[in-house]
């Protein structure tokens, strides 16, 4: 804003910034952001206490945020029990091939024993 003569005005140069638009855009010139102390940890307490217009930040909170994720690991851990569940079940299956074949092999062993002893 300018005044009469051509120059601006103080007021304008000296502008603080607000939320929706910091005095700069500069990331490491601004205040770090702190988290309250007062909060514990995964509680569920609401951003906003006024009934109105801001219920609809109540949706907001840490839990509902994380619920996506709390959900991809629930289907992973699944997943996971669900393949070892498969390879105790495939190794399950090769025992017992295995075994099979080593019965097989003893019977063959046997009776060439015999066949070798009575001739």
């Amino acid at each position: 804003m300018t005044t009469g003569l051509g120059v601006m005005s103080p007021s304008r140069t000296k502008r603080i910034g607000t939320i929706d638009r910091p005095q700069t855009h500069d990331p490491r010139n601004r205040a770090p952001m702190t988290t309250p102390t007062s909060e514990p940890v995964g509680s569920a307490t609401p951003d906003v206490t006024i009934s109105g217009a801001n219920d609809s930040r109540q949706n907001r909170t840490r839990e509902m945020q994380l619920i996506p994720e709390a959900l991809a690991r629930a289907h992973m851990h699944d997943r996971l029990r669900e393949a070892e569940a498969d390879r105790q079940a495939v190794r399950l299956v090769a025992a017992r091939r295995m075994q099979r074949r080593a019965e097989r092999a003893s019977m063959r062993a046997r009776r060439a024993l015999a066949l070798a002893v009575m001739h």
